[in-house]
């Protein structure tokens, strides 16, 4: 995977994503299925210019979605980065 935007596909903004980006300076990132933590360490220091002392990542199922009462279908599968930045680090989301 060489292109950087392709790896991160959005920041994932909630509660709790937003009390860790507080208390502990970690990011949380929507990335693709197939990337590796050392190609997501990668890709935020490249795009962000900041330096990344740990990644965390884990997959999340596709849940699955009914319409009426014969079709049933799955939303797409997909994977969370949990990035924390050095201390002193911070990336502006505004």
């Amino acid at each position: 995977m060489s292109d950087l935007h392709q790896i991160i596909k959005k920041i994932r903004l909630s509660e709790k994503a937003t009390l860790a980006q507080e208390k502990n300076n970690e990011y949380v990132f929507q990335v693709d299925c197939k990337a590796n933590k050392i190609q997501i360490r990668q890709a935020v220091e490249t795009l962000f210019g900041k330096k990344v002392e740990s990644v965390n990542t884990s997959n999340f199922a596709g849940k699955l979605k009914r319409q009426r009462t014969a079709y049933a279908g799955r939303s797409n599968h997909w994977k969370k980065a949990v990035v924390k930045l050095k201390d002193g680090e911070s990336i502006d989301l505004v």
